[in-house]
């Protein structure tokens, strides 16, 4: 059986990577969001796929290792691959660094970056004998490389994810059952959080007509095409484990 864990399951790319593994055969999905997505349960009933949920808030990092233990404890013995997507984000506050607070910071910190690494640590620790494929893929943003306004959180967040990502793959070499990890970046995609953005206040966000532009010019990339390239990137032989790539590195023009 092949396993998979992924966050921020419930809309968005989670939903529609979610969707892409409900296609696959002899697969089990472990999904963890704060709140549950009742058509994908559906669709897995009707694809005789297990799929497990877990209600979790990724805000509330001191309990991410019962999270772990409890998504484990529905995973067998009978393990040929197991795998993890961290894919749950947050945006918000998108406003320039002294006009936000500090819980707010504090909230998209945990959600971007300090669940993601607990998450992988706690991974590793309850695989760390598991000699079958493991692997990560730590969902990223192009705004971890580049300064935008009023982004400072949610792109410092992803310039640590990516580090992370790199830093994790080079301590993994000294390892008996190495895990897989690279960071992804999965372009501009029309999702809820493109609505997020579009409806910032331009005083809060300067490049906002830029970004209603990428969706008034059909300039955003559907989530289920970034989901498959996700998913096949699972299984794929040349996996970019310790790099930080992007969905334009798969596909074709």
């Amino acid at each position: 059986m092949k396993y998979v864990v992924i966050t921020g399951s419930s809309k968005g790319l989670g939903e529609a990577i979610v969707k892409q593994l409900l296609t696959e055969k002899e697969i089990a999905v472990c999904c963890i969001a704060r709140s549950r997505n009742v058509e994908l349960e559906e669709l897995a009933k009707r694809h005789d796929v297990p799929l497990y949920f877990f209600a979790y808030d990724l805000e509330n990092v001191d309990h991410i290792d019962e999270l772990m233990k409890d998504v484990f404890s529905v995973i067998k013995d009978n393990v040929d691959s197991i795998h993890l997507i961290n894919n749950a984000g947050m945006l918000n506050p998108i406003n320039p660094i002294d006009k936000i607070t500090s819980s707010e910071i504090i909230s998209n910190l945990h959600v971007n970056l300090l669940s993601p690494m607990i998450i992988t640590s706690e991974f590793m620790k309850h695989t760390t004998d598991f000699s079958c494929k493991k692997r990560i893929i730590n969902i990223s943003s192009g705004a971890g490389k580049r300064p935008i306004y009023g982004w400072s959180c949610y792109g410092t967040s992803k310039a640590g994810l990516d580090l992370f990502s790199q830093n994790t793959a080079v301590d993994q070499l000294q390892a008996k059952h190495p895990v897989q990890i690279c960071s992804f970046g999965p372009g501009i995609m029309d999702t809820q959080m493109q609505e997020q953005i579009r409806s910032t206040d331009e005083s809060n966000f300067v490049d906002v007509e830029k970004f209603r532009a990428y969706k008034n010019d059909g300039h955003l990339l559907p989530p289920s095409v970034v989901a498959k390239v996700v998913v096949d990137l699972l299984e794929n032989e040349s996996f970019p484990n310790g790099k930080v790539v992007s969905v334009q590195d798969y596909l074709t023009s």
